[in-house]
């Protein structure tokens, strides 16, 4: 929560007036994987949480535990991911595993990260309550390892030009601070470059207008990165 003031005219006098506001949360993510071990009544829980840049990563990092553990009763993940998120209790007590992950992972705002605890059961159950403890304070337990970086979008452009308009263009992308990707010479010229997502539609929009509809630009795509 955010305190702000502003002034407001009273009749013939100026009152300051506190407003309390929210601004939103940039997303983190963390830097390079982190780990931790729990030994709860004789089952050992294994949690690794590192970052990816979607579901199919964390899918092959899940499917790459079981083949390093493979006898381990339980493999449990949480993904948040531009947007995606996951939470699977395999084999756990439905809720007990896979949600209480996923909700460490949301209350330290994280993005492009996923949560795996590899559980080998010591013979002793611990019921549905133990087991929300031991899954949330792995995950907890790893994250304090963590060194969390801001995330910002990045938006992939590519676009052809006539060779007269090659200057603009290049000056343009130097201006927003983007990163020419590729150049390719042919009858037109093409570019594929990045710069922030909160710059793209500006840039085009200038562009476009000093083209005069001699631009023709492709699909965008998005992504995430750290910062």
């Amino acid at each position: 929560m955010t305190t702000g003031f502003v002034a407001v005219f009273a009749g013939c006098r100026w009152r300051l007036t506190c407003l309390c506001f929210t601004l939103p949360l940039m997303s983190l993510t963390i830097a390079a994987a982190v780990e931790s071990e729990l030994l709860i009544k004789k089952s050992r829980f294994l949690c690794r949480v590192q970052p990816v840049p979607d579901r199919n990563a964390a899918k092959a990092i899940v499917a790459e535990l079981r083949e390093v553990h493979p006898g381990a009763t339980h493999v449990c993940w949480a993904l948040l991911a531009g947007g995606h998120s996951a939470a699977v209790d395999d084999g756990e007590p439905s809720g007990t595993a896979g949600r209480p992950m996923l909700d460490v992972l949301r209350h330290q705002n994280l993005d492009g990260v996923v949560a795996t605890v590899v559980r080998y059961y010591g013979g002793v159950q611990l019921g549905a309550g133990g087991l929300v403890r031991a899954y949330t304070n792995c995950v907890a337990q790893a994250l304090k390892l963590a060194t969390k970086v801001p995330v910002f979008k990045v938006r992939t452009l590519q676009c052809t030009v006539p060779y007269a308009l090659e200057g603009m263009l290049r000056r343009e992308i130097d201006a927003a601070q983007g990163d020419l990707q590729r150049v390719q010479h042919d009858a037109q010229v093409t570019f594929v470059f990045t710069l922030d997502e909160t710059l793209a539609d500006a840039l085009v929009a200038r562009v476009d207008e000093a083209g005069q509809g001699q631009i023709a630009w492709r699909a965008s795509a998005l992504r995430r990165e750290p910062c």
